[in-house]
């Protein structure tokens, strides 16, 4: 169950990837803002190596293209053609390294102090291609049949705070914050927030799906509401017509039966007989047929009369 619930949760964030991954971004700006947000929630960007690896096949096509794209260069190693499971990107080459710290305005050799230089996402474009780039390498979202939960993860609390406030300015929105085994994470929890967010990425059928889980859950809970409901009055209507069989009883063995009038006598023939029916249905059996109020008010007596009887 537990192996179950982890697929279907890295399903759902699959198939947001696959989506997010088909926007392939045209300007060499926006390549180079999304880059960026892959490399600074990556597994490692460093001086000295770069290494990114993911479970996504979309985005694992996806990194040589934006890489050539945004700094010429490509990927001293490479997953195994046909390769599933953990992806593994690796970039050693000291000229590339050099070439790739160069474009973000970082000097290879120098203390690497990572943080969001803002001229890379000085656009409205390369700031979402910049929060794409961030998804695709250090975020996830649960499925909507689980949880409303989407993140974003980075080793750097530098690079939190800025995302935070990029989030703020470009979406709209802020995310909660929290740290987990020494990594920074931003996150949602509000499905109406998550889905906006998807939507914004270029995942338009994830966050469908994310609306239609929350309808589902709706939906149910307005059935299992109005079951109780049912339920409950069902209850009601049983015991009610325990307590005035109970009355007819006593009043029978009191004597008392033949001697009610002829209205109430009739009401308590018509419950007798038919001991599972509602008030409504006893009511249009009375001859003349009354309403359910006054099929109400004649058991009521009946009870009442059951009672100064047994005293």
């Amino acid at each position: 169950m537990v192996k179950e619930r982890r697929e279907a949760m890295q399903s759902f964030s699959a198939s947001a990837k696959a989506e997010i991954c088909r926007e392939y971004p045209q300007n060499t700006c926006c390549a180079l803002a999304e880059c960026f947000g892959i490399l600074l929630f990556c597994n490692c960007f460093q001086d000295t190596q770069i290494k990114i690896i993911t479970e996504s096949q979309d985005f694992g096509k996806l990194l040589p293209r934006l890489f050539r794209k945004a700094f010429g260069v490509s990927f001293d190693q490479l997953p195994e053609d046909g390769g599933t499971g953990k992806l593994v990107f690796q970039i050693t080459a000291p000229n590339k390294i050099a070439a790739i710290m160069d474009a973000f305005g970082f000097t290879r050799g120098d203390t690497l102090s990572l943080h969001i230089n803002l001229p890379v996402v000085e656009e409205d474009c390369c700031k979402a291609a910049f929060l794409r780039g961030a998804f695709l390498a250090g975020g996830s979202v649960t499925s909507p049949a689980k949880a409303y939960h989407l993140e974003f993860t980075t080793t750097h609390k530098s690079v939190a705070r800025e995302c935070y406030t990029l989030l703020h300015e470009t979406v709209g929105f802020s995310p909660k914050t929290a740290s987990r085994a020494g990594a920074q994470v931003l996150y949602l929890k509000q499905s109406d927030l998550i889905s906006d967010f998807l939507t914004f990425l270029g995942a338009p059928v994830a966050s469908m799906g994310i609306m239609e889980a929350k309808l589902e859950k709706e939906l149910n809970n307005q059935v299992n509401r109005c079951c109780n409901c049912d339920d409950a009055n069902t209850s009601k209507v049983v015991e009610a017509a325990q307590e005035q069989l109970s009355a007819i009883r006593v009043l029978r063995e009191r004597g008392e039966l033949e001697k009610l009038p002829q209205k109430i006598a009739q009401a308590a023939r018509a419950r007798e007989e038919n001991p599972e029916a509602s008030l409504s249905e006893l009511a249009a059996m009375m001859e003349p047929p009354i309403t359910k109020p006054a099929m109400n008010h004649r058991l009521q007596r009946i009870v009442a009369m059951a009672k100064e009887a047994a005293q």
